[in-house]
């Protein structure tokens, strides 16, 4: 039944009935999978999407939402604002991470520390001015990391800039702050290279707990040798040349000082010729099709530890890497993309069978998301991993087209952890936050979106989500020109009140998306109700299942733990271990290949079920 507790809805199962079809048995059961939220995909009435046509404003845009509740806006704060102009360029907003109660909001000025403890009132808690974009944050411990690039940045973290062509007072690589006092972060390394930071990747060693590394991503210019030593701006050519490579930083964490360039995987190399420049070498694909850039470096790499993996996004190439030796990462696979422009990050399914690449078309600053523009360019490509090979699956893109004065591509997102689905939130710049369901790769359906009007409807200003994070339970985006906001979900058709409880029950005590974490869920009651959920949405469960695994959940939700309870409990252990015997025999019944998927969420809430049984036990 559904009913209201404290202003609140809360739902509960009841198994009284059985109705002809699971999804009256939904209806009269679970009260949970129905009820869209405002601002449905499509305004009914007039065939137009909400995002369409929003008026624009720098703090009073306005907004289309649906399925997703916005908390909180906090505006950027002093030093992180140009002050001659609103819009002035050198002071955007770039990445996030996490640790505990904290989010890290990267900035091209440095970056800035919210306290999320209240994700309803965010706090700004420190604010360090260190110039040197992108300043793409994340932490490991007391230690935080940010990427440099910039050809003005100082070791000192002066905003005076760098006068000179060569200069010993320049700093383009990754610093490292000790943040055990989070109001006063100091910097204990600088770790120079020879392309600076554009992005960076934190990657553990298993075997090594003395030890962190950090890959790093570089794509500006060489810096001449004179400046750093061992540099050159010579293309493959040159056995030492500074392109077709990434770095690989040690970090001691007794001795962060110490931190230094310990190896320079040649990942894109041809190991049947020994050419360096052994991938993609710039161009298109053909008429009709893209210019992709060569793969001489790469944007961002996504290390996935727990399977051994990273996926790269590496110019005009999307790789996979073996990680199992973080200091010799080596490729195992690479894929082109007739549609990509610029290959820029990458998402892995939790359990590593799929991964999503981005593409960076137009570099995140051209209006990519127009009606006129092709729903494959700019967009995501859902990848399959068979055998340790890439298998392409589909595409993926925000499909509300934009104005000309907003910039809007595919960029950064993470997963959203419901048990038994393939759930990414993702940025697209001025094109807003869409929340997807790539579960079927060939068939990525949007379940939620916020979108704001452009900056200003006068010209092209940069803005809009850099990038959006799941983070214990909430959403937080990184706005560009606007600030820093948080979200949750809200239950709707796609998603149910069980799914979204299930997923905040997975807590992090550190979160960096580059360094992608394995997810376990728990058996608990919010897990087995979000698979029944799944289940029943797809009817995919019998129906006299249904009401049974759903009336052993709610005996043992009632369920007192006294010894006066002991036959009570001794009925609700059985009934659990019966149905999920039950479940398991069921999913073992031949099926369709399309509903593989849910006999495995079958199996997974006969899992839970048993493991709920040894709570009680």
């Amino acid at each position: 039944m559904t009913r209201e507790l404290n202003g609140r809805w809360t739902h509960e199962y009841t198994a009284t009935s059985v109705r002809p079809t699971l999804f009256c048995l939904l209806l009269a059961v679970a009260g949970t999978l129905v009820g869209a939220t405002a601002g449905a995909a499509q305004d009914a009435a007039s065939g137009v999407d909400p995002r369409v046509g929003l008026a624009a404003g720098w703090h009073d845009a306005a907004s289309a939402i649906s399925n997703l509740e916005l908390l909180a806006s906090v505006p950027k704060g002093v030093g992180f604002v140009n002050p001659d102009s609103a819009f002035g360029s050198g002071y955007s907003n770039s990445d996030i991470a996490f640790t505990a109660n904290y989010a890290i909001q990267g900035n091209y000025r440095g970056f800035q520390i919210y306290d999320i403890e209240d994700p309803l009132n965010p706090t700004l808690r420190t604010a360090v001015v260190c110039p040197g974009d992108q300043s793409d944050p994340s932490v490991f411990g007391d230690l935080l990391f940010i990427s440099v690039q910039a050809l003005s940045a100082r070791i000192d973290c002066g905003t005076q800039g760098v006068a000179d062509s060569i200069s010993a007072e320049r700093f383009r690589g990754v610093r490292i702050f000790d943040i055990s006092d989070i109001r006063s972060p100091r910097q204990v390394a600088a770790v120079q290279t020879c392309r600076g930071s554009h992005t960076h990747t934190l990657v553990e060693d298993p075997r090594d707990d003395e030890n962190v590394y950090i890959y790093v991503q570089g794509t500006g210019s060489v810096r001449p040798h004179e400046e750093l030593e061992g540099c050159s701006g010579l293309g493959a050519e040159d056995p030492n040349t500074s392109f077709f490579r990434i770095e690989v930083i040690r970090v001691p964490l007794a001795r962060p000082q110490d931190a230094a360039v310990v190896s320079e995987p040649r990942i894109f190399i041809n190991e049947q010729t020994g050419d360096i420049a052994g991938l993609w070498g710039g161009g298109d694909h053909g008429p009709g099709t893209q210019m992709s850039r060569e793969t001489n470096r790469c944007h961002d790499i996504t290390a996935y530890p727990a399977i051994g993996l990273a996926a790269g996004a590496c110019g005009g190439n999307g790789i996979l890497l073996d990680i199992s030796d973080p200091v010799n990462p080596y490729r195992i696979d690479e894929v082109v993309d007739p549609a990509f422009a610029s290959w820029h990050s990458a998402t892995f399914s939790n359990d590593g069978t799929k991964v999503i690449f981005t593409d960076e078309w137009g570099g995140g600053s051209q209006p990519r998301c127009r009606d006129t523009d092709p729903p494959t360019w700019g967009a995501d490509a859902i990848f399959e991993i068979v055998g340790r090979k890439l298998l392409f699956a589909g595409y993926y893109k925000m499909s509300a087209p934009q104005t000309e004065e907003e910039n809007c591509v595919a960029h950064n997102g993470s997963l959203i952890p419901v048990p038994g689905r393939d759930i990414k939130v993702q940025g697209w710049y001025q094109g807003g936050l869409s929340v997807f369901d790539f579960t079927d790769p060939a068939n990525p359906i949007e379940i939620a979106y916020f979108d704001r009007g452009p900056v200003t409807s006068e010209q092209l200003v940069s803005g809009g989500y850099w990038s959006t994070y799941w983070y214990n339970g909430f959403i937080y985006g990184a706005e560009i020109a606007r600030g820093f906001d948080v979200f949750r979900l809200v239950p709707s058709e796609h998603l149910s009140q069980n799914e979204i409880d299930a997923a905040a029950q997975v807590r992090m005590a550190v979160f960096n998306t580059q360094h992608q974490p394995k997810i376990v869920w728990e058996p608990t009651l919010a897990v087995a109700r979000a698979y029944l959920d799944q289940l029943m949405r797809n009817d995919a469960i019998r129906a006299d299942r249904a009401v049974s695994t759903a009336g052993a959940l709610n005996q043992l939700e009632r369920l007192g733990r006294g010894p006066e309870q002991a036959e009570e409990q001794a009925q609700v252990l059985t009934q659990l271990e019966q149905t999920a015997f039950d479940l398991e025999r069921d999913s073992r019944v031949s099926v369709a290949a399309e509903r593989a998927t849910d006999r495995s969420r079958m199996r997974s809430l006969a899992a839970t079920l048993r493991g709920l049984a040894g709570s009680v036990r």
